[in-house]
């Protein structure tokens, strides 16, 4: 699941986003003198992020960058280059024949980072005593609804290593929701730590577990299993990371991993500090972007450093409009003169055709992106090639114009284009205010690109805030540019984006919980489509039969254009020659393999 930078929630948690897609795997900031007398002490990493992490608590946070990466870790694992699910706690699983029941076995003599044994017990509290917890408001909840019902599977304990998820009907992706990832997947929290305040209720008679472990705890408290638990924090500072001495990885001679004793962060709000840091050697890593990247490429020998390329970044950037044919208290949601044209697949078609995305790619990301052709990143495996049938829109003004021309569109004279019944084209595209660099100058192009098709298209800047509520909340809104940041090897992933009922289903989005009803609502035959596709495709485990679902999902999805994709940057990043063992991509970025990564002093 992908991560938002405007909506604090996924592809199931698609953080719908701005066009500055940031790789947080690629932030750095310091005070390099600093940062040079604590290196001689122990071997260490240092990095930057532009905020403070919100929690210390994996089950409520939603923010990128996070603490959890480095601290917690789920029964399985992906790795960032093969893109193969790896055992992690769990050192193997068995899946029934009739795909029903599932059973994990944990490695033997797992720990804690206090020393506490790590059971079948602590798997079975995360998910019975937290994850299915309705009085815990976890976003972890969403990973694991299965089918139309959202149903959930039942874990039980078999013994102090096995524990088996019997699921309500097949449903493939589960054994990626275990990977641990806290933007898509569960990771396993200690029962010994926190049952007591799950069990227990503060005045207002929630659970005390929506206040343990913020970022008000003394980090030495937060118990962990991952590769490092948390020694210090000084709020818009720093926040280091220990080596965990019970870390249960080992390599062939025998040594425990990480290797590495301290993984600090740098908390640095300015990407011109950061750079400026990593330039005079105080910083570890640092993006690589379009602006910066060919003053980095000049000084990697100099400056003792590589610049890696991942390829593509996961995600997805896009404009959309608002297809709800609804109302609320007797007033449409969007104009019923744009809506119609909103809703007619050719209007949608001809501003596919009438970007020029290329130009966008080549000016604003000086030629360091790909165009964007599918809702599925292009380097996972399910991704269709538009040579094996994907439909993809290259730009073509005069196209475009033809094909508005054939639905009853009209220029006159002056090149601007009217509906059938007289009306002038003219929408409003929705801009987050803070967005800056690539976003500002894509959204102007947008602008001028439809400008030549004869759309006037009015530029509206808002706060995230009110982006978000009239997206989400009061659904105003008549067309808007974002990014889904993240995505990886599962298509399941983008459920709460395609469903008809998803929480991230934009386009024509269904009330949530508590919001005002909507009458009038309808879901398109192409929409109901996807639905049923992702529904088969979650129940399917065959690999050539899921492979040929999606097919059909990204030839429908590109076919009615609900996003309108835009292009990818690629995933850079300039990392120090010292860090030893870099495997750098953009599913994992540079320290998914941080247990086996060396530093040379």
């Amino acid at each position: 699941m992908k991560y938002p930078i405007t909506l604090a929630l996924s592809w199931r948690k698609w953080l719908a986003g701005i066009l500055a897609v940031v790789m947080a795997i690629a932030l750095s900031g310091c005070n390099p003198a600093e940062m040079r007398t604590q290196a001689a002490d122990v071997p260490q990493i240092v990095v930057s992020v532009t905020t403070d992490p919100d929690t210390f608590n994996y089950a409520l946070g939603h923010q990128v960058p996070n603490i959890f990466n480095m601290t917690f870790r789920g029964l399985t694992t992906v790795n960032g280059i093969t893109k193969e699910l790896e055992p992690e706690l769990a050192e193997s699983w068995q899946i029934s024949e009739d795909k029903l029941n599932i059973i994990f076995t944990l490695r033997e003599g797992l720990k804690w980072s206090d020393g506490h044994p790590l059971t079948a017990d602590d798997v079975v509290f995360t998910y019975n005593d937290i994850v299915l917890n309705k009085a815990i408001p976890t976003d972890l909840r969403d990973y694991i609804q299965i089918g139309k019902q959202k149903a959930y599977p039942k874990v039980v304990k078999l013994d102090d290593r096995r524990v088996e998820f019997i699921m309500p009907e097949p449903f493939s992706p589960f054994l990626a929701t275990t990977t641990g990832d806290p933007t898509s997947a569960i990771a396993i929290l200690p029962k010994h730590a926190l049952q007591a305040s799950v069990k227990t209720k503060d005045a207002k008679g929630n659970p005390r577990f929506l206040s343990t472990w913020g970022t008000d705890t003394d980090p030495t408290k937060i118990i962990t299993n991952g590769p490092f638990t948390l020694e210090s924090y000084v709020p818009a500072q720093r926040l280091v990371y220990r080596r965990n001495p019970n870390y249960w990885r080992k390599d062939a001679q025998g040594n425990s991993q990480p290797y590495i004793e301290k993984y600090i962060w740098r908390i640095v709000e300015n990407p011109e500090t950061t750079l400026v840091q990593f330039r005079s050697g105080g910083l570890d890593i640092a993006s690589a972007s379009a602006d910066n990247f060919s003053l980095l490429k000049r000084e990697e020998e100099r400056g003792n450093f590589k610049i890696y390329n991942g390829g593509p970044a996961f995600g997805m950037s896009f404009i959309t409009f608002n297809l709800n044919k609804g109302s609320r208290n007797g007033k449409p949601l969007v104009n019923p003169i744009k809506s119609r044209w909103f809703n007619t697949v050719e209007f949608r078609q001809a501003i596919a055709y009438g970007l020029d995305r290329q130009t966008m790619i080549n000016n604003f990301l000086r030629g360091l992106g790909e165009l964007q052709n599918s809702p599925i990143d292009t380097q996972s495996s399910y991704f269709l090639p538009p040579e094996q049938g994907l439909k993809v829109y290259n730009y073509d003004s005069a196209k475009a114009k033809e094909i508005l021309q054939k639905v009853g569109f009209k220029y006159n004279n002056k090149n601007q284009l009217f509906d059938a019944q007289g009306n002038r084209v003219r929408f409003t595209l929705m801009v987050p205010a803070g967005g800056r660099g690539n976003s500002g100058r894509t959204v102007a192009q947008i602008q001028r690109d439809l400008g030549k098709i004869g759309m006037q298209v009015d530029l509206q800047f808002l706060d995230f805030g009110t982006l978000i509520d009239k997206t989400s909340n009061s659904l105003d809104w008549e067309c808007y540019i974002g990014g889904f940041i993240g995505g990886g090897i599962e298509p399941n992933d983008g459920a709460n984006v395609w469903l008809t009922a998803g929480g991230l289903h934009n386009f024509n989005q269904l009330p949530q919980v508590g919001q005002a009803p909507i009458q009038g609502r309808e879901i398109a035959d192409w929409e109901q489509k996807i639905e049923d596709l992702f529904i088969k495709g979650a129940q399917e485990f065959d690999e050539a039969k899921r492979k040929e679902i999606y097919n059909e999902f990204q030839r429908t999805a590109q076919e009615y254009l609900p996003y309108i994709t835009l292009y990818n940057p690629l995933s850079l990043a300039a990392i120090r020659d010292r860090i030893e063992g870099t495997k750098f991509s953009a599913l994992g970025g540079a320290f998914w393999n941080i247990y086996e990564l060396k530093v040379k002093e």
